[in-house]
């Protein structure tokens, strides 16, 4: 048995404070380490610091536009500080995902962002092979 949580099980792999307002430039959360590839499993926005009203369109994933796993997000619903949001692969049809190579940065980008200069907690969940 691995001796790695994150190579055995779906698991926490990276969480870090993003910036979500319209302009902002991506926010990495979590970057593949040499050797390995990463199955990004599902992905947690939460606790943002003031309303993400105008959010409409994040794109989530790895490269300069993070546009490698889901893109057209929509958190302008998040408006209070407790609130958080679970994103997850399109569950009602199955949907083919690019694998995430070592080096890659895991991250978000607002394409439609906030209008405030608004930031939360992404948390990233997946598994390492």
């Amino acid at each position: 048995m691995p001796s790695d949580l994150k190579t055995f099980a779906v698991t926490l792999l990276g969480s870090a404070v993003v910036d979500l307002q319209n302009g902002d430039a991506k926010s990495t959360v979590y970057t593949v380490p040499t050797g390995k590839t990463m199955v990004p499993v599902f992905v947690i926005i939460r606790n943002p610091s003031g309303s993400l009203t105008g959010g409409t369109d994040f794109d989530i994933g790895s490269g300069a536009n993070a546009d490698t796993w889901r893109q057209t997000i929509d958190l302008s619903s998040m408006t209070a500080t407790t609130d958080y949001m679970v994103i997850g692969p399109i569950a009602a049809t199955p949907v083919k995902y690019t694998l995430e190579a070592a080096a890659a940065a895991f991250g978000i980008k607002p394409i439609t962002g906030a209008t405030g200069d608004e930031t939360a907690t992404m948390d990233v969940f997946g598994y390492l092979f």
